[in-house]
């Protein structure tokens, strides 16, 4: 990382708080509190760095998936990776902190980049923030085993196998219908032209069932969102580390 930028504007500074509490009135500790970390923290996201502000779970195992988001990242020339937890704290006990720093984080970045492994915890907090004004526009969200399960989405290999995962550890099937499933999609991936045959589904299941993980079940809320972000082409969606590497280039 390069040197920090100029000092943060004050101003800017809290024209994004006001909006981030509500027009909530601060207490003058509190005004100084947030304004010192604005000026440690923000500085280094108004250099000439492309900023990345990496979301996602910190527990592990799923804290290693953005750490390899962070590294790929920081492999480019000129390039800012950081993930908020690694940042200095704002210690006020009457605030909601983490919506402060948030904001002004995420108002300050170039991109944000959200990595999607469960259907609940913190995260789907931050799906609804990245996906309305003013974040939308620079931000992507790289969901594991995320497919959008119709026909016409299966346009390549990756989505076959994506589209297998959720069949092969979907509870609701026994398995006889997870075999008819599986082979219905082996047909319409066929139709569609996809070079793919049963041996590379069933490897890609067997390598995912060694590993002990099964599909990521995701809500229709979650699901929408992705849709939407899809449909803007910010969706990246992976289902191993090594696609996560992959695809991670993709991003801008």
């Amino acid at each position: 990382m390069t040197d920090s930028g100029p000092p943060a504007d004050p101003r800017e500074i809290f024209e994004n708080v006001d909006e981030a509490l509500q027009g909530l009135e601060l207490e003058p500790h509190e005004t100084s509190q947030i304004l010192s970390f604005a000026n440690d923290e923000v500085p280094h996201l108004q250099t000439p760095e492309t900023s990345y502000f990496i979301l996602g779970s910190y527990r592990d195992p799923y804290i290693r998936r953005l750490r390899i988001v962070e590294n790929e990242l920081n492999k480019r020339l000129g390039t800012y990776p950081f993930l908020m937890g690694d940042l200095r704290e704002i210690d006020l006990d009457r605030l909601p902190v983490f919506r402060i720093r948030f904001t002004l984080l995420a108002a300050y970045t170039d991109y944000i980049v959200a990595v999607y492994e469960q259907g609940a915890g913190g995260e789907v907090t931050e799906l609804g923030k990245i996906s309305t004004t003013p974040y939308f526009e620079k931000s992507f969200v790289l969901p594991r085993d995320y497919t959008w399960m119709t026909d016409k989405q299966l346009e390549s290999p990756a989505d076959v196998l994506t589209a297998a995962i959720n069949i092969r550890f979907n509870d609701d099937l026994d398995e006889v219908s997870v075999e008819e499933e599986l082979e219905s999609l082996l047909t319409q991936a066929q139709q569609n032209g996809i070079e793919i045959s049963r041996q590379d589904i069933d490897e890609r299941l067997q390598t995912r069932e060694q590993a002990e993980e099964e599909a990521v079940s995701y809500s229709w809320v979650h699901l929408n969102e992705f849709r939407l972000f899809e449909l803007h082409n910010q969706c990246l969606p992976w289902s191993d580390p090594d696609e996560l590497r992959e695809i991670t280039q993709e991003v801008p």
